[in-house]
């Protein structure tokens, strides 16, 4: 298979490699060989030249700041009628703002939520029947494990009793104090779609009977989606390390963010049943059994968690790197060199999510006990994007 490398102009001094995770959660404590800082592989897609291709460079404006104070946001679910849900990590609340005035109310509390280290409250989801049953998923760590359930949202009800009693959909991902993955969405085809972490266990990844280091795909009542790779099984692709970003394209094209090690952090197109790597690969690798990324960049520049597609380009979001990264895209390649914006103005970016045509909300992540959070922080901004 024909493959170009295309490396960004930005260069990397001689940096140490130390190992462990890096204040992004899941990235690296050093960050690789002296090399670029990020770099694009171009690879074959079914028809490329039939589809259009963003300008190589885009723009972004910050439009505004639409909420602030807000303590350890992960999830971030827009809601159809208007205002976003926002899930706090370490409380293990769900509270609703309104994007017009930046007004927050607690819709409530979920019971049995463990936070500690990277755990806690992670991503939310709408019901793909949201308009008819207000229903609510939400990723989390327990005592025992990460689980997904589902909660009725009512916002008729008072204050910080809008959300109903949860009912376990999964169970049993495995937990820790790093690498509980944690992102979830619906997919274009209806079903259940969810980023787990290996918990710290590398050998998790390559285990197919493991439900650590995985992208799962689930019918929204937790079974095994129809049509899975692996008979009987949840599991959709394997050998990730820590997947906290799942987007699709207009075609309904997955892609994934997963966290790297000691050098790569890596943005992939999602082939069922795929493998990618981890732990025998971190970056691109010249082993054939594994899918490499279509671009991947130096820890220390991005640790990336939440990831959105707008303008036909992937928008990801960079925790340790402080910055929001473009990968314009052809097909599933990389059409040019991944281009960096944003860079320490807003401290931990952590999850973005496409808002309708060239805007986007994006969430800061400074009061996770990893950031130096500033007057106002945690905030929500809108941006708005080409």
């Amino acid at each position: 298979m024909r493959r170009r490398v295309v490396t960004a102009g930005l260069a990397a001094g001689a940096l140490l490699w130390t190992a462990g995770c890096s204040s992004g959660d899941g990235g690296a404590s050093g960050a690789g060989p002296s090399e670029s800082a990020s770099r694009t592989t171009v690879q074959g897609s079914s028809s490329p030249s039939a589809e259009a291709t963003p300008p190589a460079k885009g723009t972004v404006r910050v439009v505004r700041t639409v909420a602030e104070g807000l303590n350890s946001p992960w999830g971030l679910a827009p809601l159809p009628e208007g205002g976003l849900l926002v899930a706090s990590r370490d409380e293990g609340t769900v509270t609703h703002v309104d994007e017009s005035s930046g007004t927050k109310t607690e819709a409530g509390e979920v019971p049995g939520v463990s936070a500690a280290g990277e755990g806690g409250l992670l991503g939310l989801a709408l019901s793909p029947d949201y308009a008819s049953d207000h229903m609510v998923y939400a990723y989390f760590t327990s005592a025992s494990d990460n689980r997904i359930v589902r909660m009725v949202y009512d916002p008729k009800r008072p204050a910080g009793d809008q959300l109903g009693a949860p009912d376990t959909v999964f169970r049993g991902i495995p937990k820790g104090m790093i690498h509980n993955g944690g992102r979830i969405a619906f997919g274009p085809d209806g079903m259940l779609y969810a980023g787990t972490g290996e918990s710290g266990d590398r050998g998790l990844a390559q285990d197919k009977e493991s439900l650590g280091g995985k992208i799962l795909r689930l019918t929204p009542e937790g079974e095994p989606a129809p049509g899975n790779p692996f008979p009987d099984s949840p599991v959709y692709s394997y050998g990730h390390r820590n997947v906290q970003g799942l987007a699709w394209d207009s075609r309904q094209r997955l892609f994934a963010a997963e966290f790297g090690q000691n050098t790569w952090d890596e943005l992939n197109a999602i082939e069922p049943g795929g493998n990618y790597g981890w732990p025998a690969a971190e970056g691109e690798s010249d082993d054939a059994e594994y899918v490499n990324p279509i671009a991947q960049w130096h820890t220390d520049d991005a640790s990336p968690s939440g990831i959105a597609y707008a303008e036909g380009s992937i928008w990801m979001a960079g925790l340790r790197g402080q910055r929001l990264w473009r990968i314009p895209l052809k097909g599933t390649e990389a059409s040019a060199d991944p281009q960096s914006f944003l860079q320490g103005d807003h401290g931990r970016l952590r999850t973005v999510v496409a808002a309708g045509g060239d805007k986007l909300w994006v969430t800061t992540s400074n009061t996770d006990g990893r950031g130096t959070p500033k007057e106002g922080d945690d905030r929500i901004l809108e941006l708005r994007v080409s």
